[in-house]
């Protein structure tokens, strides 16, 4: 038997967690602040019409958008005339009272914005205002760009 001992360290090193909340919630607001939500993603096409005297709608969210424009293929090419609500093409005309029906019940204050690309159809926009009116949708604007 050795006469020598080994002396052991009687320290504790361990992490402090004291400022862990507080790291927590900085990264928390971070990722709240930088985030960006997802639009729409556009399977058509829209070029808009410029206009002299617009008016911004303040609140957006009672504000539903109808897109109609060239739908696109890919690799810059487009196709016929489409009609995009949120992110689903519609492929009957028809489907769009009973679509915008169960949205004005949801909200009653809705507001339909038709964003249309300046070289569609006039016929198909005649159509989605025909079924906008079937549905009960009467508030209906057109969204534009301001005319430099």
């Amino acid at each position: 038997m050795s006469k020598f001992k080994k002396k052991q360290a009687n320290t504790k090193q361990s992490v402090p967690t004291s400022a862990m909340p507080d790291v927590v919630f900085m990264l928390l607001i971070f990722f709240m602040v930088t985030t960006v939500l997802r639009e729409v993603e556009l399977q058509v096409q829209i070029d808009y019409v410029a206009a002299e005297n617009i008016e911004k709608i303040e609140q957006k969210r009672l504000v539903s958008y109808i897109y109609i424009g060239p739908q696109r293929l890919g690799a810059g090419r487009v196709g016929d005339t489409r009609v995009q609500i949120d992110d689903a093409l519609v492929d009957d005309i028809g489907a769009i009272r009973n679509i915008m029906y169960d949205k004005i019940m949801e909200q009653p204050r809705l507001i339909v914005s038709l964003r249309v690309d300046r070289d569609s159809e006039f016929g198909i926009i005649t159509d989605v205002k025909q079924e906008l009116r079937h549905a009960g949708a009467l508030r209906i604007n057109y969204s534009t760009r301001r005319q430099i």
